[in-house]
């Protein structure tokens, strides 16, 4: 099969979740049409982590990330033009739409181009961002807007599902997954004797740097405790608190040494479709300390492999119970581990998705594209 997936933005978990469907479909070929936040990182540098031999890169130039109607008319025409191009040349059997702003503009274009096999994943709707009552009727409208236009949609956790459920929105889910073979029992040597608390992401609004540094900042003089932020991003500025440590951009296995050397993975993001940089500190037998948003609420079975906080002070709770306790650390690591293999493996979830597109294209009626490996 050939499957065309429209990602806006190319970065964070969105780029993970394409990535990971690529590699859980290896014998199909999967053309990825991207924007790109220089800013935040560059296209470039998010390719370098896609396997090679099944992926095709198409650069959609004009996509941005705000709602501006003179530059998303020119990317959906641009958009237009791309699905058009593809499917003169027999190039597409399925598109995958990620992230709202492509999920509206692209099931416009499927539509006006005649492809009837779409599927609209949000990786965090938009209206879940939204800071007033103002903006998210406008999101929630543009969602219900694009539903319209077809395609079916399809939820990364039950508790965002339920969000489009309760808009009257018929949807299904299927959980986000990694590769859940065992880790490598890899250790990066940091300062000997730190209680080390452990994030991964973009330093953007979603996840609520200013809350981090709020729940840092209460430890800044505490002797041992270190906080540390694995990425970058437009709002490091909110980070004041003389305990963290922002490591930049960092390789898969960097990443990895980080998270596999931490006491706890902490989470303040304001909500979430399903966090893969969670996911990957449960595979690592982690404690979770998630803020109780869409998407969190789903990794953590409470008092188990972590808990859920809904404001700072809850947190900073939390984190000194875990510190006085480390002995619970290992136990709930464990549960972790556990939780990750039963219900967010990769190759058990994500052979439903090979079985959407695949039964998209009988049910419609319609040839595949030839496309092999060779």
């Amino acid at each position: 099969m050939i499957i065309v997936h429209i990602v806006e933005p190319f970065a964070g978990g969105i780029a993970v979740f394409v990535k990971s469907l690529a590699e859980s479909m290896p014998d199909d070929l999967h053309i990825v049409v991207h924007g790109e936040r220089k800013e935040e990182i560059p296209a470039d540098m998010v390719k370098k982590n896609f396997p090679r031999g099944n992926v095709r890169f198409i650069r959609w130039r004009s996509a941005q990330r705000s709602i501006n109607i003179p530059k998303d008319f020119l990317a959906f025409f641009e958009l237009f033009k791309i699905l058009r191009r593809l499917k003169a040349k027999e190039m597409i059997d399925a598109v995958h739409l990620h992230s709202s702003k492509s999920g509206l503009l692209g099931r416009m274009a499927c539509r006006m181009v005649g492809i009837k096999n779409v599927f609209y994943t949000p990786n965090g709707a938009s209206f879940l961002s939204a800071s007033n009552k103002v903006s998210r009727f406008i999101y929630r409208q543009l969602e219900k807007l694009g539903n319209r236009f077809g395609g079916n949609v399809v939820c990364c956790s039950p508790s965002e599902l339920q969000h489009y459920l309760d808009m009257g929105i018929k949807a299904d889910y299927i959980n986000n997954g990694i590769n859940v073979k065992e880790r490598p029992e890899r250790r990066l040597k940091l300062r000997d004797g730190k209680f080390r608390i452990v994030t991964s992401g973009r330093i953007e609004k979603q996840k609520n740097p200013a809350l981090f540094n709020t729940i840092a900042g209460y430890f800044q003089d505490v002797p041992g405790i270190e906080f540390i932020w694995i990425g970058d991003g437009s709002s490091k500025h909110n980070f004041t608190s003389k305990n963290i440590t922002v490591t930049g951009w960092l390789d898969k296995s960097g990443v990895h040494d980080y998270v596999a050397a931490s006491h706890i993975y902490l989470s303040t993001s304001d909500y979430e479709g399903m966090s893969f940089a969670a996911l990957e500190a449960l595979a690592l037998k982690k404690p979770v300390l998630l803020s109780e948003c869409t998407g969190n609420i789903d990794l953590v079975k409470t008092g188990l492999n972590g808990d859920l906080f809904r404001n700072a002070s809850e947190a900073i709770i939390k984190i000194m119970q875990y510190q006085n306790n480390p002995e619970m650390l290992d136990i709930m690591g464990k549960y972790s581990a556990e939780i990750c293999r039963d219900e967010f493996d990769m190759a058990e979830n994500f052979k439903s998705y090979r079985e959407l597109y695949a039964g998209s294209i009988l049910t419609a009626g319609s040839n595949r594209a030839k496309w092999t490996l060779a």
